[in-house]
Formats: C-alpha cells, sequence, structure tokens
C-alpha cells in the first residue's frame, strides 16, 4: 500500500482505536450527546434499517464459535433463559397492559411496550457485558438462540396482543424479521470468511469504536424529535423517561433475581442482556411505520440502556471479584496439605 494511502486510512483507524478503548463512557455519552444535536436525527432517521443492519453485522461477525458451542453443549440454562426473554416477558407485557386497560387508553404506548417485549435483546449486549466484566459468553450465547426465534415468537406475540395496532400483519413482521437477520448472518459469515477470526480479535478495539460510531447514527436517527418534544409537552415526555428507566430496571432485577441460583454476577449478565432489547430491529421490521408516542418511547429507552452499563460497572466488578475470590478460597481448602 502506498504511503500516502496508509497515513490517509492510519488516523481514522487510530481515532476508532482511541474511540473503543473509552468502553461504558463513549456508550453513556453518545445519548447526550445524540440528543443535543436535533438536526442529526432528521438527517440520519432514514439510515435506521441500515444502522441496524451494520451493528448485526459487526455482533455476528464476532461471536466466538468455540465458547459459543461449548454453551450449547450444556443447553438448560441457555433454554431457560432464552424461554424467559422471548416468551415470559412479552406475556407478562401483554397481560399487565390488557388488564390495566392500555390498548384503549394509550395505544401509541401499548404498541411501544409490546413491541420492546417481544424484540430480541440487543447485539451490543456482548460487548457491553464484557466491557462490564460479566460473563459475555452467556450472553452471546442466548442473545443467539433467542434472536433465532424471535421471528416466530414475534409475529406470535402481534397476532396475540397488537391485532390490528400494526401497519403490516404479525406474518409480515416476522418474515421481515427473517430476512434482516438472515441478510447480517450471511454478510457476517462472509467477513469472517475473508478476514479470519484472528484479524477480527486483533482489531478489537478499532471495531469497537466503529461499532460506538453507528450506535450514535441509529441513537440520533431515533432521538431527533426529543428536545423538541420535551418543550412541547415536557410532563408527558419526562413520565415516558421514567417509564422507560421503571422497564428497564425492573427487567434487570427480576431476571437476576430469577437467576440468581448460578451466581449473582452471572444473573446480572442475563439481567442485563434482557433489559437490553432491540427496539432498532422492530424499527427495521416495521419500516418506522409507528405513532409518534411510540418512536418517543423508544428515545427515551435510549437513556437507560447507554447509561445503565457505566453506572452498573463498579457493581459488577465488585461482584466479578467476589466471586473470583470465593472460587480461590474454595480451591485452597479443596488443596492438600
Amino acid at each position: 500500500m502506498p504511503p500516502a494511502l496508509r497515513t490517509m486510512f492510519a488516523l481514522p483507524l487510530r481515532g476508532l482505536t482511541w474511540l473503543g478503548g473509552q468502553g461504558t463512557r463513549a456508550v453513556a455519552s453518545v445519548v447526550f450527546i445524540a440528543a443535543a444535536v436535533p438536526p442529526l436525527g432528521a438527517l440520519l432517521r432514514p439510515y435506521v434499517t441500515e444502522a441496524i443492519l451494520v451493528l448485526l453485522c459487526i455482533s455476528f461477525m464476532r461471536v466466538d464459535l468455540v465458547a459459543l458451542y461449548g454453551h450449547l453443549r450444556r443447553p438448560a440454562l441457555v433454554a431457560t433463559a432464552t424461554a424467559w426473554t422471548t416468551i415470559g416477558v412479552p406475556v407478562i407485557v401483554g397481560l399487565i397492559a390488557h388488564a390495566t386497560g392500555l390498548t384503549d387508553r394509550a395505544p401509541g404506548l401499548m404498541l411501544a411496550l409490546m413491541l420492546q417485549s417481544m424484540a430480541s435483546p440487543m447485539m451490543a449486549s456482548p460487548a457491553l457485558a464484557a466491557l462490564m466484566g460479566l460473563d459475555a459468553t452467556l450472553v452471546l450465547v442466548t442473545l443467539v438462540t433467542a434472536t433465532a426465534i424471535v421471528p416466530f415468537t414475534a409475529s406470535l406475540f402481534a397476532s396475540f396482543f397488537l391485532d390490528g395496532m400494526l401497519s403490516i400483519s404479525p406474518l409480515t413482521l416476522g418474515l421481515k424479521l427473517s430476512g434482516i437477520l438472515a441478510a447480517s448472518l450471511l454478510v457476517a459469515t462472509v467477513i469472517r470468511w475473508l478476514c479470519g477470526a484472528d484479524a477480527i480479535q486483533r482489531h478489537k478495539q478499532p471495531i469497537d469504536g466503529f461499532n460506538i460510531v453507528i450506535l450514535f447514527i441509529f441513537a440520533s436517527a431515533i432521538m431527533g424529535d426529543v428536545v423538541t418534544d420535551l418543550m412541547a409537552q415536557p410532563v408527558f415526555t419526562i413520565s415516558l423517561a421514567l417509564l422507560a428507566f421503571a422497564v428497564y430496571f425492573t427487567l434487570l432485577a427480576v431476571t437476576t433475581l430469577l437467576f440468581r441460583r448460578i451466581g449473582t454476577e452471572r444473573a446480572l449478565a442475563l439481567g442485563l442482556m434482557v433489559s437490553q432489547r432491540n427496539l432498532g430491529l422492530m424499527l427495521a421490521a416495521t419500516s418506522g411505520a409507528l405513532p409518534p408516542t411510540t418512536w418517543l418511547y423508544f428515545a427515551m429507552t435510549q437513556f437507560p440502556i447507554h447509561l445503565s452499563p457505566y453506572l452498573l460497572t463498579p457493581i459488577a466488578r465488585r461482584l466479578t471479584a467476589r466471586a473470583e475470590t470465593s472460587t480461590k478460597a474454595t480451591a485452597g481448602r479443596a488443596s492438600p496439605g
């Protein structure tokens, strides 16, 4: 490669490497920068689907196949966690929404909550779990299995709970989800074949940086009208933000409690995954044809999604350190002499 061309590529590569090294700080900053620059939202909103496809490709590209096969040989935990996130969560949310009359009183919010509960976990969940020092492999395996079946479960629950509320049929929703996931997996497989898993691992930080750039594009696209909405209807907007935080941390806490027998650290990793729903996938599948309230709620969910890894990292690291200390102490007692 000519020196001039090498120099041209070296500068953005250094920038991406630096950005990738910022970890949860950069992820938390994304949401505030996106909200503070509304014109970017209008500019980037047409590219929501493309941003989601790129995020999916990056996640599939980085799958650790050895770790994946290892967990799949012990499927009970993965199957239970998958059933909880793809079946348990939408059933509970749907029943609560109907019992409280939300379908009639606030159909846009009902649609938002159901799409959130029906979505698979965010593709960035394993990377965020790793940044926090949690069990990223367990998160990744459960993410893969949940993502594989979400076209079927989402279609099923859409027919049960969202009759006539979507601009597309439940079957079309399932087919579009399948197409998006299949296309992303195919592109990621080709990239892994061309570049090799070792090269992908060597360039972990710049890939992390690129992932954060795409997260920023997605966040900007979905949050473009937040400031306008806050000025026009502050009480309603703040109420949706509080609801988004309540839903996020309720899912996190309930999942952690349900799986606490496998260890608090691993249970927290699953809680992080379950609370971070891939709303972008639902936006892409519905082509963004959603009511304004649904869009606004989706925008508010970006705050807990981006802030929680930064806020929870100290807790996660304490739990990890405690688990390692306990393991060493057990091994010391078991050793002879």
